[in-house]
């Protein structure tokens, strides 16, 4: 939102969520009905037919963007602006579907509305020289005096702060501004294809086109790292006032008062904004900035994997829309499980690990690593666990001094909570930790003041023997009704402490440490109002509606953790 925001600055469309899409369907059935039951080629109209395929693919290639651009800017160490994106940026952005969607609804306007746009042919090359000379033209000129209009201190602080309160670009920045203020650019960039209407040389190609050339230049020059090669400049010298790079538009979102251009810099040559630092910020993101360099060796790997195929879009890799938000909550359940059935043979595909997400916590450097397997593959033990220790080489390889193994990749079947690693390399100087302190120390902050005992529920782990210890140490007894787990937890506590582990026949607890392996049918034993305080990595069923569910261990993230915006990865981090 803006600072001060001005009439029309909310799309029409806010509050309907991902309904908005509705608005689209009465047109696209309009015209796939008319397109299909035309009796000739002649009577068939091509422009208003391609409007929702063209929809379609305008999403599809928005999100290769979004997803292609964070893994980049994950894995890269030449980063325009060395910072982090946040939450809140994630969720100002989320909406960038809005300005599709409203194409799409002009074209359907325009096409039923305006004779000469209906029966375009496919192409016409006359048409697309007009194009290329409007926008090099008119649009070119008019964007840049508008955007300095849009600077000035009344409509900057009513409409464009709002894009510009990401400092920090990724693509689909390129098109979050309030509605107002969007209205004006589709109205600019309007002139080509409606001047190509009335001379009578559109055709279908060259709208469509003229729409992707669009996203294709905002995408790139909102990118947080270099793509535009320096041969290109070499060849051909001109070419520096005929098209942007990212870093030359970055500028004028950290420095505010420089480089307005559009996609041609000829303009800010010709009237002097042109930031004096372009060339060499392009060089130095080129080259990777010193401290990029340094910071570029992980000081710590969290190796993690994914959960269910859907979670696949809960990655800072995947959908905008849903990347902030936890899996449970995730709206449009039923697409994303569509678009999961297509991921879980795809990642099978991969043969190890790939970093999903670089974060900063003071002075560390902290990397998130996937293995590329779902929680229903991890019955192939042996597959899985040369898939960890390849990750464990690589991680000392790169000079990680710390690798975390988050959810199932520290089970005890599978590595002995990594310590099978070690045992096979005793020369290995990356320590392996399994977090399993701070998911004890979690669970004993849940546990309700005042309590006296407990029942211990779960399958035999490292966690539920250092769990039993930490509260008989604090002198609380520990009933356990499974007597393989007492017996395996029983003779590795000290003397004193043993009289506060009992085997118990009893579920009276009021309150239940809960682990894998919980049963539905165990729940129906527990008291009403008994706390289930989990300590596995996922949470248990939920049958009992007179009971109290807490969350599986999780610790608040201090302020300075840096680049934080997607829930999934960081569940299992402790």
């Amino acid at each position: 939102m803006a600072s001060k925001p001005g009439p029309l600055t909310r799309w029409p469309w806010h509050y309907l969520g991902n309904y908005k899409y509705a608005l689209v369907a009465p047109w696209a059935a309009h015209n796939t009905y008319r397109f299909v039951t035309a009796s000739s080629s002649d009577e068939r109209d091509f422009l208003g037919f391609m409007v929702l395929p063209t929809l379609l693919l305008r999403l599809l290639y928005s999100q290769i963007w979004i997803t292609v651009s964070r893994y980049q800017t994950a894995r890269t160490k030449h980063r325009i602006v060395n910072k982090s994106l946040d939450f809140d940026q994630v969720d100002r952005e989320r909406n960038w579907d809005d300005q599709i969607i409203l194409t799409a609804l002009l074209f359907y306007v325009v096409n039923a509305t305006v004779p000469l746009a209906q029966g375009l042919p496919w192409w016409n090359s006359r048409g697309l020289v007009v194009t290329v000379l409007l926008h090099v033209g008119p649009v070119e000129f008019l964007y840049y005096w508008l955007h300095r209009a849009l600077h000035h201190h009344w409509l900057y602080a009513r409409y464009h702060s709002h894009h510009h309160a990401s400092i920090v670009t990724e693509p689909i920045t390129s098109v979050i501004h309030p509605f107002a203020e969007e209205l004006v650019y589709f109205l600019l960039f309007a002139i080509p294809p409606l001047t190509t209407v009335a001379t009578g040389t559109a055709s279908v190609y060259t709208a469509n086109g003229y729409l992707i050339y669009i996203d294709f230049m905002n995408y790139l020059g909102h990118c947080n790292f270099e793509l535009v090669p320096k041969v290109l400049f070499d060849v051909f010298p001109p070419l520096k006032y005929l098209l942007y790079t990212p870093s030359f538009h970055s500028l004028h979102h950290t420095q505010f008062r420089t480089n307005y251009s559009l996609f041609m810099p000829m303009y800010d040559y010709i009237y002097g904004t042109m930031d004096k630092s372009s060339d060499e910020l392009y060089e130095q993101t080129r080259q990777g900035r010193p401290e990029q360099l340094l910071q570029g060796r992980p000081d710590v790997v969290h190796l993690t994997h994914l959960t269910v195929p859907e979670s696949v879009f809960h990655l800072r890799l995947g959908f905008a829309s849903v990347a902030s938000s936890p899996l449970g909550a995730a709206s449009c359940r039923l697409a994303l499980r569509v678009a999961s059935a297509f991921a879980s043979p795809l990642f099978s595909l991969f043969a190890s690990t790939f970093r999903s997400e670089t974060n900063r916590l003071d002075k560390l450097n902290i990397e998130t690593w996937v293995i590329p397997r779902f929680t229903s593959q991890y019955t192939d033990a042996y597959a899985v666990s040369r898939l960890i220790e390849k990750a464990v080489s690589d991680a000392e390889a790169s000079g990680a001094r710390v690798l975390t193994l988050g959810l199932l990749n520290q089970g005890y079947e599978l590595n002995i909570n990594g310590e099978l690693y070690v045992a096979r390399n005793p020369s290995l100087k990356t320590k392996i930790v399994d977090g399993t302190s701070l998911a004890v120390a979690a669970v004993l902050h849940m546990i309700p003041r005042g309590t006296k005992d407990v029942l211990l529920l779960g399958n035999s782990y490292k966690i539920s023997f250092v769990l039993a210890l930490s509260l008989c140490k604090r002198g609380i007894q520990v009933g356990i009704v499974n007597k393989e787990l007492y017996d395996c937890l029983k003779p590795q506590l000290q003397p004193e402490m043993k009289k506060s582990l009992v085997l118990s026949c009893s579920y009276s607890s009021k309150v239940w440490l809960v682990g894998d392996g919980l049963t539905d049918e165990e729940q129906t034993k527990a008291q009403k109002g008994v706390h289930f305080v989990p300590y596995s990595q996922f949470p248990p069923n939920k049958p009992r509606k007179d009971c109290t569910y807490h969350c599986t261990p999780a610790l608040l993230v201090p302020e300075s953790f840096e680049n934080l915006h997607a829930c999934e990865v960081h569940v299992g981090s402790v």
